[in-house]
């Protein structure tokens, strides 16, 4: 069964808002056994608009990744999110 990820880009405008999605975002990521392989970092553009920030999460499945995506618990995360960044955000099916 292929991965699932989940593959965000953005730009940050309230950090106090950005630690709050977090801290609520990761227990997400952990009550559905995903794990962050990419979560800020060094980067260099090459193609397209610039993001400060880059976060990719694995997930057992695509299924899985979607499910927690869709969480009650992950919607609310990004309530408190609300404007905090501007984000590029795609779930994705592994090989």
């Amino acid at each position: 069964m292929p991965k699932g990820y989940w593959v965000a880009k953005a730009n940050i405008n309230n950090d106090k808002k950005l630690e709050s999605y977090a801290l609520l975002a990761e227990k997400v990521v952990k009550k559905y056994n995903g794990s962050f392989i990419v979560r800020g970092g060094e980067q260099i553009t090459t193609e397209g608009e610039c993001f400060s920030r880059n976060v990719v999460v694995e997930f057992p499945s695509y299924e899985i990744a979607i499910l927690a995506y869709r969480s009650k618990e992950y919607q609310e995360a990004l309530e408190v999110l609300g404007d905090g960044a501007d984000r590029k955000y795609a779930i994705v099916k592994g090989c």
